[in-house]
């Protein structure tokens, strides 16, 4: 028998939106949401373990829900309104899971290369644009994404959201900007900064060797820490009146000029 909730006000549901809506009841409990199909899949597909599934049926079938079973995963039926008040997003398929939130610390990082090309993102505040990141990093297969002096947990809904699932599909890692530049050297990775100071344009550099490309944000660009440890300044040139553009777009130009460089593999 697959269990159903027909309240919104079922202690379980208000539990969920918790989960949902607070940083610390994710860092508590170990726990956040997914929503979507095509996430739940890339989660599974990333390693993550499902708790629970909680489906409306009027939007995923019973059969889809139960196709679901020999994961080990608790099966819940739920209702349009105590979907609608559980979901982030407006427009959605029906299903949600509950899953445990893996560790991202340094150590956790695996090279499968002998030349690992890393996109490093410093301090990072708007979720859409660690989404972004997300994304590019996943199109372009980068070995590891590195988020230093996060400002927002990797599970907020906007993010999970925003990356389309490749939250799940990216090998991520956080760490202070010091113990990020500490275990690049460790690693004898090439550090280069997307900085106006003492740059060289991009296109000039060999990204072919074990390399990590650091952005930093719109306004601040990055710390001094990283341009006092850099191998090369990199700058993409602006032939327009501003001199800078959206991060994702920057990490995106700098990280396919590696690829091209490395033949797409």
């Amino acid at each position: 028998m697959i269990k159903k909730i027909t309240s919104s006000q079922n202690p379980f549901v208000k539990s969920l939106i918790q989960l949902k809506d607070k940083s610390r009841t994710r860092k508590n409990t170990g726990m956040f949401l997914i929503e979507g199909k095509r996430e739940l899949s890339l989660a599974i597909r990333g390693g993550y373990k499902i708790k629970t599934l909680l489906f409306n049926p009027d939007l995923f079938s019973e059969a889809e829900a139960l196709s679901f079973q020999h994961y080990q995963i608790n099966i819940i039926e739920i209702t349009s309104e105590v979907f609608q008040k559980i979901a982030h997003r407006g427009t959605t398929e029906g299903v949600l899971a509950i899953a445990e939130i893996k560790p991202h610390t340094l150590d956790t990082i695996e090279f499968k290369t002998d030349s690992p090309l890393i996109l490093v993102a410093e301090a990072p505040e708007k979720p859409g644009n660690i989404g972004a990141l997300l994304r590019t990093a996943d199109a372009a297969a980068v070995d590891a994404v590195i988020i230093t002096n996060p400002k927002t947990d990797l599970y907020n809904p906007n993010i999970v959201r925003s990356s389309v699932g490749c939250l799940f599909t990216n090998q991520i890692a956080t760490g202070t900007t010091q113990e990020v530049i500490s275990f690049l050297q460790k690693h004898q990775v090439s550090i280069f900064c997307a900085a106006l100071q003492t740059s060289e344009l991009y296109t000039d550099q060999d990204f072919t060797q074990s390399c990590a490309i650091i952005v930093g944000t719109e306004d601040e660009g990055l710390s001094d820490d990283w341009l006092q440890h850099s191998t090369k300044n990199i700058v993409i040139p602006m032939q327009g009146e501003i001199d800078s553009m959206n991060v994702s777009v920057a990490a995106g130009i700098l990280i396919f000029e590696a690829k091209r460089q490395r033949n797409f593999k």
